[in-house]
C-alpha cells in the first residue's frame, strides 16, 4: 500500500502537521546549522527531552525544533540562566510531558474501549483519528493548568518565606518543613495476581483518582504515584494526618484495605521528588502498619498532641520497632476521633 492510500499513515501526517508543522525535513547537521550551534548541543537537548539518539542521514527535524532550541540558547547566551539549569528545565519538560501524553492518551482510550465496546487496538485506533481534533483542547488545558499550579506554588514560597520572617536559615537543615505521608494497598501482589488486565486496570486507576481526589480536596499535594502506593506531602502536620486517615476511609469503603503514615520533618525538593530522612522514615512506618492504620513517629505524634485539631485524632503507642538503616523507631497509631 502506498503512503497516499495509508489511512494510519495519513492521520500520521496529520498530526504532524498539527503539531510539528509538517514531517520532519532536516538532519542533525542541518538543524544544528540552522538553531546556530555545535551538533553535540543538538544531540544533548534531543536526549534531555527523553529522546533516543537519531541516524545522522535521517531527515527528522522541523522549524519547530529549530525554534523551540533557539529561543532557549538565547537565554542562556544572554545569562538569563546557566547551561546546566536550562539542561534541568528541558529534562523535568521532556519526562513530564512523555508522563503527561501517556496518561492522556490511556485515559482516551480506554473512554473509546468503554463508550464504543471496542478492542484495545480498535480503540487506539479510533484515539489516533480523534487526537487532530483534541489537541487543541488538550494545549489548551496545559497552558492552563501550569499557570493555575505555578500560582499555587509561588503563594507556598510566599508563605514559607514569611514564616522565616528575620530568621537567617540554617545551611545544614533542608530547606522545606512539610507533612510527608505514604499510603500503599494491602496484599497488592496477591490481589493483582488474580486479576485479568482490564479488572487490574480498573484497580490501579480507582485506587490513584481516588486518593488523588482526597488528597487535593484536604489540601495536600501528591508528590507521585508508585503503582500501589502514593506519596503526598501537606504544609502543616494536621492537613497531613487528615489527609491520610480521609485516605484509609474512602479506600476501605471501596474495598480496597489500605495503610499509611504520617511524620512532619524537613525535606528537600528536586525534580519533582522530595528527599530527606523524613521519606525514608514514613515510608519504613507504612511498611509495618497494619491494615486500616495510620502510623507517626513519636515526635510528630508529639507535635500532632500539642497544636491545633489535636482533640480530632486519638493517638496510640504501639510496640517499638527495630527498622534498618533508622534504628530504634517508636511508632504511634493515628485516628479519627469517632
Amino acid at each position: 500500500m502506498s503512503e497516499r492510500n495509508d489511512p494510519d499513515l495519513s492521520t500520521l501526517r496529520r498530526h504532524e502537521e498539527r503539531l510539528l508543522g509538517g514531517p520532519g525535513v532536516m538532519t542533525v547537521a542541518e538543524f544544528a546549522a540552522a538553531a546556530e550551534v555545535p551538533e553535540h548541543v543538538v544531540r544533548t537537548y534531543w536526549r534531555a527531552l527523553g529522546f533516543a539518539d537519531v541516524p545522522a542521514a535521517e531527515h527528522w527535524f522541523t522549524d519547530a525544533d529549530v525554534t523551540a532550541l533557539r529561543s532557549l540558547v538565547d537565554v542562556v547566551t544572554e545569562g538569563g540562566m546557566s547551561l546546566t539549569t536550562a539542561q534541568d528545565l528541558v529534562r523535568a519538560l521532556g519526562h513530564s510531558m512523555d508522563r503527561l501524553v501517556l496518561w492522556q492518551v490511556e485515559a482516551l482510550v480506554q473512554d473509546a474501549s468503554t463508550r464504543f465496546e471496542l478492542d484495545d487496538v480498535s480503540a487506539r485506533l479510533v484515539v489516533l483519528d480523534r487526537l487532530v481534533e483534541l489537541s487543541p483542547l488538550l494545549r489548551e488545558q496545559l497552558d492552563y493548568a501550569w499557570r493555575r499550579q505555578l500560582a499555587a506554588l509561588l503563594g507556598r514560597i510566599d508563605k514559607d518565606v514569611s514564616q522565616l520572617g528575620n530568621e537567617t536559615p540554617d545551611p545544614g537543615q533542608l530547606p522545606l518543613e512539610r507533612a510527608v505521608g505514604f499510603i500503599d494497598i494491602v496484599s497488592y501482589t496477591t490481589r493483582a495476581a488474580d486479576l485479568d488486565p482490564a479488572a487490574l486496570a480498573t484497580l490501579v486507576q480507582d485506587f490513584e483518582t481516588a486518593a488523588r481526589d482526597v488528597v487535593a480536596q484536604t489540601g495536600g499535594r501528591v508528590v507521585k504515584t508508585i503503582g500501589d502506593a502514593v506519596l503526598f506531602v501537606a504544609d502543616d502536620l494536621f492537613t497531613g494526618v487528615q489527609v491520610a486517615t480521609d485516605l484509609v476511609t474512602t479506600m476501605e469503603a471501596r474495598d480496597l484495605p489500605v495503610r499509611g503514615s504520617v511524620v512532619w520533618g524537613r525535606v528537600l525538593s528536586r525534580s519533582g521528588d522530595i528527599f530527606g530522612p523524613v521519606v525514608n522514615l514514613a515510608s519504613r512506618l507504612t511498611d509495618i502498619a497494619g491494615p486500616g492504620t495510620v502510623l507517626m513517629d513519636d515526635v510528630s505524634a508529639a507535635l500532632l498532641e500539642g497544636g491545633p485539631g489535636a482533640r480530632d485524632f486519638t493517638l496510640e503507642p504501639v510496640d517499638w520497632q527495630s527498622v534498618p538503616g533508622l534504628g530504634e523507631v517508636h511508632p504511634v497509631r493515628v485516628a479519627r476521633t469517632v
